[in-house]
């Protein structure tokens, strides 16, 4: 790091800690900086809110773990719950994931992410199988789709999904697999509040956020999407395309600054693509995928289908050499800014 960009960093830090005061005077790689700063931090404090409530709304522990009739308020409010955190999380997922990793890892992997190293036969401690598709998985385990059990059923180590069956399960799933999701948020916004971001960190993060999208359509063919239990993916996508168009928004005016007016028009348009398309689906969950769907060499009249029309568009945008891709032009406006890589 040189000189500059660390006196950059710290002069953030110290504006940050202040409350802000001056930012109107910063130049505007500053600027960028604290802007998305407040945007990472103020998602984090509604993930902190929403899992805080969840662990909060769980049902009274009692004798026969929850009752699907009896309960069924208190688990409503719980996949609400859920929804709203998952919304904050994906918000900022791309920053996160780049910051605390770990954290990232012990929040937001998968299942079959989990099991891949070891077995997890109980469900609801805070160790093996946790974060937030661990409870996901319990709260809509009664609507799992088929595709989805397929899948899991055919891992090492599968558990099949069920609500708390016994007072000590529920118990444990408040007290433990709630309260470890709790805990590990509630670290992460303890250690960002002081931390300084870097450019890298923050813009490399959107991409890195975009090249996803692709990821999570082409795992919804297996059954290996991410808000599976949910079907919750496609208002995944959206919550990342939001926050990766309002993080860019940060960067827009260093971008001008620095004569990339027509890099700004190209990422706007790439943008306004993706939103639009995601739009024009109704609902959470991602189009159906075709039966005949092959990720390898899918066939016209596949293409041809919501699905396949969307596959399409995100493989287009995530393409680093196609001329005028979302991820192409955002890769460009980075070497304009003198933004390096990250380190793999």
């Amino acid at each position: 790091m040189n000189s500059r960009s660390l006196k950059q960093i710290t002069t953030l830090s110290v504006l940050l800690a202040a409350g802000g005061c001056g930012q109107e005077s910063l130049a505007p790689e500053l600027q960028a900086l604290f802007d998305v700063k407040a945007y990472i931090q103020s998602n984090l404090d509604d993930l902190d809110g929403a899992v805080t409530a969840l662990q909060s709304d769980a049902p009274v522990a009692d004798g026969d773990g929850w009752s699907a009739k009896s309960d069924a308020a208190a688990v409503a409010k719980m996949k609400a719950d859920w929804k709203r955190a998952r919304i904050a999380y994906e918000h900022i997922e791309g920053a996160l994931a780049v910051l605390f990793p770990d954290l990232d890892a012990s929040t937001d992997e998968r299942y079959d992410g989990f099991i891949s190293t070891s077995p997890d036969d109980y469900l609801f401690d805070d160790k093996g199988v946790i974060g937030v598709h661990a409870i996901e998985r319990i709260l809509w385990s009664a609507e799992i789709p088929v595709t989805v059990k397929n899948f899991e059923q055919g891992l090492p180590g599968y558990k099949e999904a069920a609500f708390p069956s016994s007072h000590q399960e529920a118990l444990d799933f408040k007290n433990k697999l709630c309260a470890r999701l709790v805990a590990d948020v509630k670290t992460m916004r303890s250690q960002f509040a002081p931390l300084a971001l870097d450019p890298a960190a923050a813009f490399r993060g959107v991409i890195g956020s975009m090249n996803e999208q692709l990821e999570k359509a082409s795992k919804a063919a297996t059954g290996e999407e991410e808000s599976r239990y949910a079907q919750y993916t496609l208002a995944d996508m959206r919550a990342n395309i939001e926050a990766g168009e309002k993080t860019y928004s940060a960067f827009r005016p260093w971008l001008l600054d620095r004569g990339g007016a027509a890099l700004d028009v190209q990422i706007n348009a790439g943008f306004q693509r993706l939103q639009s398309k995601y739009a024009s689906y109704s609902g959470d969950a991602l189009p159906a995928v075709p039966p005949t769907w092959s990720t390898t060499s899918p066939s016209a009249t596949d293409l041809a289908t919501p699905f396949g029309q969307l596959y399409q568009l995100l493989l287009q945008e995530s393409d680093p050499d196609r001329s005028g891709s979302l991820i192409n032009v955002m890769n460009q406006s980075a070497e304009l800014l003198g933004i390096p890589q990250l380190p793999q």
